[in-house]
């Protein structure tokens, strides 16, 4: 679903503890590709919307490589779970839960996203 900036007042939205935050117009996010989006307290989230529609929001740093880069990560799914792979060291973390696929000691965080 395509929407036209000038028609639609609608907003990708990224749930934080208290409140959402307003990211960017729902036409901004490309299927099969990630977005960065800065957060208030100076972090980033990575956005992204799968070739179904679905959006998902996770932490954009590399628990691996320290590095906020996951936002140009490639997604992908392992046994019906989406996933997105560093584009450094190519480890997986589960878009939904933020688990790593590849050492399960490690997660990064996730947030409810949606749009209003």
């Amino acid at each position: 679903m395509t929407l036209a900036p000038e028609t639609t007042a609608l907003t990708v939205q990224l749930r934080l503890t208290d409140s959402w935050l307003a990211l960017c117009d729902p036409s901004a996010l490309t299927p099969g590709r990630g977005v960065a989006a800065l957060l208030p307290d100076g972090g980033q989230a990575a956005v992204f919307l799968d070739r179904a529609g679905r959006m998902y929001a996770i932490d954009n740093r590399d628990p691996f490589s320290g590095a906020a880069v996951l936002s140009r990560g490639l997604i992908g799914s392992h046994q019906g779970r989406p996933f997105v792979a560093s584009p450094l060291l190519k480890q997986r973390f589960d878009l939904e839960s933020g688990r790593c696929l590849d050492d399960e000691t490690v997660r990064v965080t996730t947030y409810e996203v949606r749009i209003s």
